[in-house]
């Protein structure tokens, strides 16, 4: 806590639920906000006011207790100042306990937002200090380091929540995965499943995939792999300055130094590519250096879908500040707050950076004169703070053509081809352009959020790849919340009659069965549920939640496509909330049975010699042509 005084509240009974629970549908941290009885408890109003400061949005708002306030202030830290999509939060209000639930991503970043707030309500109180902003950064520094927190894959995360596609994370293979059973899509960034690892690999051997693509007829400098600074200089010499070097196998640009003007250069050059390769004693590129500006096409499905200038990072002088201040300056303006949503990195200085400003004559403590710009590298690396813009509208179509013809070569889903030329509008046939090289697993966020220029939303087109047109990405999914194995087998048999072929993942209380045949998993419930999820086969789940397993653990999928319902407890109706659009709910209430399917309901009567199983299988006949 922040000092020894006394709590004004505390929170009790943490629940961390994976998927929709009795609380909201979506995964959710749930836990007891309790005021204390032994201390004179400030009305929420008194607290608003400081609230209100950081987030004035609350002053529109109204609020029913200290709790709703609580939720509804970790609801927007929890946001991490970066747009994150985790709005949903419920209060519960009795006479016992006032229960918060809040929508959860990574359980680690939202327990310690929880406490964050804890902690500053409490200063609030006590009339302490509390920097909150640096309790943010903390935050965003733990949600950028978890599986979700990278650019790429939490954009990719946020476009699936968009499209209602369900995911979830596999922690062995740390990978995500979309969809479900035979729908499945797992990946990491934009790496996915059916990429072809050859390919991949095959885009890191930057010399034979030039090699490669030179024969293929595409544009590719001149220029030769060399183990020796000796033979770095010769190569220079047959092809003329101004030269290019690069690790043979590397990424995000580490190593590369571009427009080399002499041998002095070309020493300096050798040496920090030979020491930032990623392996030592590695071979080295040495090329020529083509005039104009770094280019990255990017093909989903062998498509163009963007285009994007990458400029190096650069500052602008005020005739007062030195260079490293208007660095400080730069990376402490929004755009840079270096989050999977913002459109800059931070600008990183280092040994590479004194040297290029060392060429131009300047040091880090030099003062620029009124709007004189200082480019800070060679590298147009978004990563290392270089700058985007989203030229898309502007790639002439044989250049669309060429990227598309380049990436239809490679069995991978997204491929970036980074190419250099003076004008992108201007067709490479001309002879303005060369490529670069060719990257597997491209990020995506600077498409999606670039420092200049239009949105492209990418992750979407990513998506859409793997389920064109609205194709199902979930395999049919019945929830019961009573599922004898007699009865299960039943259910079984009915899908089967009508697809002899399925394979039908099947878990309630008393196993889990893949068709007919029981299978030795662990007892852990979620756990069970997930890994056949992860099914590659998988064609229909049906899934048991009695109202012990439900309170305690939730459903770890999201929706259902039937939901069974026997005599339910009132927790266990809460099932039927989760009902997919144009799904069926069966509900029996003792002899009295209620469909309702879509905007339809009908009654009927169950007589003693027609048992309920055998009129929800006569149902699902009638549902599984829906299927």
């Amino acid at each position: 806590m922040v000092d020894q005084s006394p709590a004004i509240f505390n929170l009790a009974h943490f629940r961390y639920y994976e998927g929709p629970n009795p609380y909201l549908n979506t995964p959710a941290i749930v836990f007891d906000f309790v005021v204390s009885s032994d201390v004179v408890s400030p009305t929420w109003e008194n607290y608003l006011e400081e609230i209100e400061k950081i987030f004035p949005q609350l002053k529109s708002r109204q609020f029913s207790s200290q709790a709703d306030l609580f939720a509804q202030t970790v609801s927007l830290v929890s946001q991490l100042d970066m747009g994150l999509h985790l709005k949903e939060f419920q209060v519960i209000e009795s006479d016992q306990y006032q229960r918060i639930a809040l929508q959860c991503l990574h359980y680690r970043t939202l327990r310690q937002a929880i406490d964050l707030v804890w902690d500053w309500l409490e200063a609030i109180a006590h009339h302490k200090d509390f920097d909150l902003h640096r309790g943010i950064r903390s935050l965003q520094a733990t949600f950028c380091a978890s599986a979700y927190g990278g650019p790429t894959s939490y954009a990719l995360l946020q476009a699936a929540a968009k499209q209602g596609i369900p995911y979830f994370y596999l922690l062995e293979e740390r990978l995500i995965q979309y969809g479900y059973g035979k729908y499945q899509v797992r990946g990491f960034s934009t790496t996915f499943d059916s990429d072809s690892h050859l390919d991949s690999d095959f885009t890191t051997q930057k010399d034979d995939c030039k090699t490669f693509l030179a024969n293929c007829g595409f544009p590719v400098p001149q220029g030769e792999v060399v183990d020796s600074l000796e033979e770095a200089l010769a190569v220079a010499e047959t092809i003329g300055y101004p030269v290019a070097v690069k690790p043979l196998s590397g990424h995000k640009g580490i190593g590369v130094t571009a427009n080399i003007q002499d041998n002095r250069g070309l020493r300096s050059a050798f040496e920090q590519a030979t020491r930032l390769s990623y392996r030592r004693g590695m071979p080295i590129i040495v090329e020529k250096h083509i005039l104009g500006s770094d280019f990255r096409l990017l093909c989903v499905g062998g498509k163009f879908v963007a285009g994007l200038e990458r400029r190096p990072p650069f500052v602008i002088g005020d005739g007062q500040s030195t260079i490293a201040d208007l660095i400080d300056q730069e990376n402490a303006t929004v755009a840079r707050q270096d989050t999977p949503t913002s459109p800059l990195a931070k600008i990183h200085l280092d040994s590479r950076m004194e040297n290029y400003l060392a060429q131009q004559g300047l040091y880090l403590v030099s003062i620029l004169k009124p709007e004189q710009v200082v480019y800070l590298s060679q590298v147009a690396n978004i990563s290392g703070g270089g700058v985007s813009v989203d030229v898309t509208a502007k790639v002439h179509p044989d250049n669309q053509q060429l990227a598309n013809s380049i990436a239809q070569h490679f069995r991978l889903v997204c491929l970036g081809v980074d190419v250099i030329t003076k004008d992108i509008s201007q067709s490479w046939q001309a002879g303005n352009l060369a490529v670069l090289e060719i990257n597997a697993a491209p990020g995506v966020s600077m498409h999606l959020n670039p420092a200049i220029g239009n949105s492209v939303d990418v992750p979407s087109r990513i998506l859409e790849h793997f389920f064109p047109g609205g194709e199902s990405c979930r395999i049919p999914i019945i929830t019961f919340n009573r599922l004898e194995q007699r009865s299960l087998f039943q259910y079984i048999d009915t899908i089967l009659s009508h697809y002899p072929h399925w394979l039908i993942g099947s878990i309630s209380e008393q196993g889990v069965w893949l068709n007919h045949n029981c299978q030795n998993f662990p007892r852990d419930y979620n756990t069970n549920i997930r890994t056949l999820l992860r099914h590659a086969q998988l064609d229909c789940l049906l899934a048991e939640y009695p109202e012990a397993i439900f309170e305690q653990q939730g459903t770890f999928y999201q929706g259902s496509n039937l939901v069974i319902l026997e005599n339910p407890t009132q927790t266990e109706m809460i099932l039927a909330r989760d009902l997919l659009p144009g799904g069926s709910l069966i509900l029996r209430q003792e002899n009295e049975i209620l469909v309702k399917k879509q905007d339809s309901q009908t009654k009927y009567q169950l007589d003693n010699q027609q048992a309920f199983c055998h009129f929800c299988c006569q149902q699902l006949s009638q549902f599984i042509g829906d299927w």
